[in-house]
């Protein structure tokens, strides 16, 4: 983190200063939990707590200043040393929109820029982020988000995690609203953008998916005429976000079918191998020869990731033989996608129970259903939330794709996805094929006691839904040869 002052901060964000004005803090929380000699704690209003409640506990940790929306006294009836502010949440990102700003002036003042990417989609963001930040680590000292910190709290904790050392920037932009992107965008002048998809997540929140593509595309306008979009073309909402920015576009296809003239970044004879990886020839602009790719990742649906990563990772001036050793190189760096456990008696666990749309479910059912030819396959299914009025149709759609694929047992977990499973009975499969449990901990006992080994598992749900768990709980009774941590996941 470069050093602000407390006078600063007050500056910066418009804040009455209630402390030492030299005090500078080292380091971002906004758990108290998480403070630590030097720290700023940010108390931040929440839905199940208040962080002005923590801030004893905070400056008990360590940290040595609080951006507050009101004074916060200790027992001693002397208030904490603090920034005193109207809004917290936004007071944190005018800093960090301003740690960007001098990040980025001395740099070019050096003669050696920063390049800020910006990433949103409504499915992948997190996989193309991870795979990108490899990628750009071997260039340069790179900062990316741990997990999925791509909101108006996440993205500043990432930026405060730079220094005037950074070469580049990797921000997952996430959103439940028009105008969210726009000021994650305002807050770190992306030089590059990248648009996955425009799918039906959070589609209830947005009020549509054609709400959605106007939030997606509000990265693609915020970038500046010498900047780059990265598009999806195998998407027509995405494809036409050309339209909307100054930014040169460079887009990417990971289908046959796809629009070849506007796809400068595409896949050639994308195959699964035994273990489900996806093996490509990857194209770049200019390239007359592909640059062969052999990903750690499983499931076909990563290779629009791969190559949104590759051609980010292009713009950013990354050699194409770089990029492709580099994602041959990666396995997935966060936990609950495509997670692979392989326990010691031979039942194989998918953990992709991070997040659930349409999209993605999809995607991981047809995985499923590939890498268990010959196998007992199982999909373990939590609901699928924020659809809005689409929500019955398309858990309906997902439990009469359960059967079609042929997928073996089909475990459903939880009333919020009754649909999913009343759809699989209807298209015909009932009895040991299709169960209902109203809790995890009944799905859980209902697989001890019925896995084999050989079988193939999946689970997939909303995050909050929690069925990752449920697959963590299943991967852990036996002592697995594969991989049950957090670092080590497929």
């Amino acid at each position: 983190m470069i050093a602000f002052t407390a006078a600063e901060i007050a500056e910066i964000t418009n804040g009455r200063l209630a402390a030492e004005p030299g005090i500078t803090p080292g380091s971002v929380v906004t758990d108290s939990r998480e403070a630590t000699a030097g720290s700023l704690y940010v108390a931040k209003p929440g839905e199940a707590a208040d962080g002005h409640d923590f801030v004893a506990a905070a400056f008990e940790r360590g940290a040595v200043l609080a951006l507050v929306e009101r004074d916060i006294a200790g027992a001693d009836g002397q208030s904490y040393p603090a920034v005193v502010v109207k809004d917290s949440v936004l007071a944190m990102g005018a800093l960090a929109a301003e740690a960007v700003r001098r990040i980025r002036a001395r740099r070019d003042a050096e003669g050696m820029p920063l390049t800020v990417i910006g990433i949103t989609g409504s499915a992948g963001k997190t996989t193309t982020k991870d795979l990108l930040a490899g990628i750009l680590a071997e260039q340069g000292e790179t900062v990316a988000p741990q997990g999925s910190y791509n909101g108006e709290v996440g993205v500043p904790l990432t930026v405060f995690k730079a220094g005037f050392g950074t070469r580049y920037f990797v921000i997952e932009m996430g959103a439940t609203g028009i105008g969210h992107i726009r000021y994650l965008a305002d807050m770190v002048r992306p030089d590059i953008g990248v648009v996955l998809g425009v799918g039906t997540a959070h589609a209830g929140e947005f009020g549509g998916v054609e709400n959605i593509a106007i939030a997606k595309g509000e990265l693609v306008e915020a970038l500046p005429a010498a900047g780059t979009a990265v598009l999806n073309v195998d998407d027509a909402r995405v494809a036409g976000m050309a339209g909307r920015t100054r930014a040169r576009v460079l887009g990417y296809s990971a289908q046959a079918a796809g629009d070849g003239s506007r796809a400068g970044v595409r896949a050639e004879g994308v195959e699964l191998n035994a273990s489900g990886n996806p093996e490509f020839e990857l194209f770049l602009p200019g390239d007359t020869t592909g640059h062969h790719v052999s990903s750690g990742l499983i499931g076909a649906h990563h290779v629009g990731n791969l190559l949104a990563a590759a051609a980010a990772a292009h713009a950013a001036g990354v050699p194409a033989e770089s990029i492709a050793a580099s994602l041959s190189a990666q396995t997935a760096a966060s936990r609950w996608r495509m997670e692979r456990t392989e326990r010691a008696d031979g039942v194989t666990i998918i953990n992709d129970a991070y997040n659930a749309n349409p999209e993605s479910m999809r995607a991981a059912l047809r995985t499923l259903a590939d890498l268990g030819r010959g196998r007992r396959t199982w999909a373990v299914l939590g609901a699928m939330l924020e659809l809005g009025p689409d929500s019955i149709r398309e858990h309906i759609a997902v439990g009469t794709q359960v059967v079609r694929l042929n997928i073996s047992r089909l475990v459903v977990v939880g009333r919020e996805a009754r649909s999913l499973y009343v759809s699989a009975v209807n298209e015909g499969s009932w009895g040991e094929e299709c169960v209902f449990t109203e809790t995890a901990d009944e799905a859980f006992e209902l697989l001890q006691a019925q896995l084999e080994p050989g079988d193939l598992v999946l689970f997939k749900s909303s995050n909050s839904i929690g069925l990752r768990h449920l697959g963590d709980r299943i991967a852990s009774p036996l002592e697995s040869t594969g991989t049950a941590t957090e670092g080590s996941a497929l």
